[in-house]
């Protein structure tokens, strides 16, 4: 059972509740509450929005002839929203509708990533001897574990798959001038000097679908959504037959 944090006379306000409210707040903001003082300072926010509620009931706000215009219109605005939920909830797409929209969009899903691996040291000498000693038979790996500064030396200086924009400009050209196997000449970034090897370059044309199967999986339910969408309005337009005055349009 989900423990009581705060009290406000017969409200009670728990774990739960706090975690709810975080979630409300999006990822990005709630980075900010992640320690023990950020945390209560939810709790105290949260305990303010329910003195205000206490202070409204009070003073019967909720009478008030601008609320109620409020609310309704808040009504209507759920009301939309749930009805375009319930067009559009059921939606499944199929394995098939899935391959199709693939196919039919490529060029969309495309992916031109490489992998690669590095060694972080701080200084061009530095990585000039290195790269000396994994020419002179050293392995790359056991290089990165022993040299480099990054903690991806504790993967032999892997750094995983990564398109472009997700690097420095300076490491990202470098990288990308490679060619599989190949280790780059010393390179300069803000964090220092870099050996980069390229594992391996997956060219757009070589793009599968199981590589970028959630991405297209997406968009062939969006396209799916919207149709449907789309058909049901068609059916209601006959329904209540709209109109739309041109006329009064202009200024």
């Amino acid at each position: 059972m989900s423990k009581t944090v705060a009290k406000i006379k017969d409200m009670e306000i728990t774990q739960d509740d706090v975690v709810k409210f975080i979630e409300e707040i999006g990822p990005q903001v709630a980075l900010q509450f992640q320690s023990e003082d950020g945390i209560k300072t939810i709790i105290k926010e949260m305990v303010n929005q329910e003195l205000l509620l206490l202070d409204a009931k009070a003073n019967n706000l909720d009478q008030e002839e601008e609320f109620k215009q409020v609310l309704e219109q808040t009504k209507e605005t759920l009301l939309k929203n749930y009805a375009f939920t319930k067009v559009i909830g059921k939606v499944e797409v199929s394995d098939q509708e899935i391959q199709k929209v693939f196919e039919e969009n490529k060029d969309l899903f495309a992916k031109d990533t490489i992998d690669a691996s590095h060694i972080l040291v701080a200084s061009e000498e530095k990585a000039q001897e290195i790269k000396k000693e994994i020419q002179a038979g050293k392995a790359f790996e056991e290089a990165a574990k022993e040299y480099s500064t990054c903690p991806s030396k504790e993967a032999g200086g892997s750094l995983g798959e990564f398109g472009r924009g997700q690097m420095v400009k300076e490491f990202e050209e470098a990288a990308y001038a490679l060619e599989e196997g190949q280790i780059s000449d010393p390179v300069q970034t803000q964090f220092g000097y870099h050996l980069i090897r390229l594992n391996k370059k997956n060219s757009k044309d070589s793009t599968e679908l199981k590589d970028v199967y959630m991405e297209v999986r997406a968009e062939a339910l969006r396209l799916k959504q919207q149709q449907v969408y789309l058909e049901k309005i068609d059916q209601l337009n006959e329904v209540y037959k709209p109109e739309i005055i041109e006329e009064n349009l202009k200024a």
